[in-house]
Parts: structure tokens; C-alpha cells; sequence
């Protein structure tokens, strides 16, 4: 896949949270050093690790931080504000990208120069062969479509994700960072809000491992984590209908009140 013009001079840092994620860290890093276009900069932060996450990071040549305070939250955040690229590429340690998603991502910011944050969906390689296509897709349904309803845009999901790096500065000091009962992704797509010109690339697609479909008490915090953080954003900036109503075009009454 060709680069849109001026692609090339767009760099890409990829972020990487983790906590005792070694063997999955090891594939996923495998796959970013065999890209198509290789990133700038690759960065794993250590949340805590008991393992030997860091030091497969290190020989693999990635750029890594420690950030004590626990939760995906804190984690993600320091990687983001110490990316150096134009784009932050976001994934998780057990995400399988494919070797074209860097070049993928580099294109689509090249081509539009609005696109303030991009996503795509995922496949889960470890649920059975005959269950793992209707896994995806219902995750797919709750995540994309029942959040993108709740937020009135599109959900940047942390498996697979990228943004601009002046995106991530207009809201690196409102996302929530120290709370881990949040979902760090759905809060910062809500941070940017329903007027963010935030896409959805069903060919962006990478692996993943479904732990949503663990277990039933997996699946319930996962809710209940997804749940806390619609109602936090909902209460700090809007309703969904008041989100609706601006991403039409429609006045922020909060911000025209004397």
C-alpha cells in the first residue's frame, strides 16, 4: 500500500502499556520491528511489572518509561506526553498488527489533514475457530456502535488506535490518569468529543486476545468499568443528547451561560 503524498514525512510512535504482559509483548514487538514502515519510536510503559516485560522491551530497542501509579490509565498517558511523533499509535502487548499498520495509519493522516484520531476493529486469535468471528463481531457491535451512540462519535479502541499528537496536547489535561476502574480509550475519545474528527477503518484490523470472553465476572467489570466512564464524562460534559446536538452543530449551552 502506497503512501498518500506527503505521508513520508509523518512520524509515528507507537505506545504500548503493559503489565506482566512478557510473552505477548515479545510477539507484538516482533511485528512492529517487521512493519512495512517502520515507526520512529517504539514505547513500552511499565506499570509494575513482575516479570521480565522491560527487559524484552529494551532488547527489542523500545524506548522504556515506568509509571508507578497503577492502572491502564496512568500508563497510556505517559506514553502518550512522551511521544515524539506526529502520530501516537496506540496498542496493547497481546495485539498481532499487521505488518502494513504503520503504513496504513501514516496514510490516512496524510490523506486527511482534519483527521484528528483513527481506529479500526480486531479479530480474537485465542477464542475457538468457531466462535471467534461472532466474539469479534459482537464486541464489535457493543464497542463501536451501542459507544459510539453513548459518546455521539466514533470510540478510538485501545488495541488499535492513533492520533495526532496536537490532539492528544488539546486534551492530555483532562483525561482522567489516575483512576483505574476507567476505560482509558472510551474516556479519551469522549475528551475529545462529539465535533472530533475521529474514523473508523474496518481494513485497519489487527489480533487480539478476547478477554472480554474469559469469564462472565471478566466480562461484567468490564462493563461496569465502561459504565463508570460514560457516566463520569457524561456528568463532567455532556448528556449523550447534549453530545448529539453539538456534533449537529448546535450551540454548547454550558459555554454560553453568563
Amino acid at each position: 500500500m502506497a503512501d498518500a503524498a506527503g505521508g513520508e514525512r509523518l512520524r509515528v510512535s507507537v505506545v504500548i502499556p503493559v503489565l506482566d504482559d512478557a510473552a505477548a509483548l515479545r510477539r507484538c514487538l516482533a511485528r512492529l520491528a517487521a512493519q512495512s514502515v517502520p515507526p520512529l519510536e517504539v514505547i513500552v510503559v511499565d506499570n509494575g511489572s513482575a516479570d521480565d516485560s522491560a527487559s524484552i522491551a529494551r532488547e527489542a530497542g523500545a524506548r522504556v518509561l515506568v509509571e508507578p501509579v497503577r492502572g491502564i490509565p496512568a500508563a497510556a498517558a505517559r506514553g502518550y506526553d512522551a511521544a515524539r511523533g506526529d502520530i501516537i499509535a496506540r496498542c496493547d502487548a497481546d495485539t498481532v498488527p499487521p505488518l502494513d499498520w504503520i503504513e496504513r495509519i501514516r496514510a490516512a493522516f496524510a490523506a486527511d489533514a482534519r483527521l484528528d484520531g483513527l481506529t479500526g476493529p480486531g479479530g480474537f486469535r485465542d477464542l475457538p475457530p468457531r466462535w471467534a468471528p461472532l466474539a469479534s463481531a459482537a464486541y464489535a457491535l457493543g464497542t463501536f456502535v451501542a459507544g459510539g451512540a453513548a459518546m455521539a462519535n466514533v470510540p478510538l479502541w485501545g488495541s488499535n488506535l492513533a492520533l495526532r499528537r496536537s490532539t492528544w496536547l488539546r486534551v492530555a489535561g483532562r483525561v482522567e490518569r489516575s483512576d483505574p476502574a476507567v476505560h482509558d480509550d472510551l474516556d479519551l475519545s469522549m475528551r475529545l468529543g462529539p465535533r472530533a474528527r475521529l474514523r473508523f477503518d474496518r481494513r485497519l484490523r489487527v489480533g487480539a486476545e478476547g478477554r472480554f470472553f474469559h469469564s462472565p465476572a471478566d466480562a461484567r467489570r468490564r462493563i461496569r468499568v465502561a459504565m463508570r466512564t460514560f457516566r463520569r464524562n457524561w456528568a463532567a460534559e455532556g448528556s449523550a443528547g447534549r453530545r448529539w446536538l453539538l456534533r449537529a452543530g448546535g450551540p454548547d449551552l454550558r459555554r454560553s451561560r453568563p
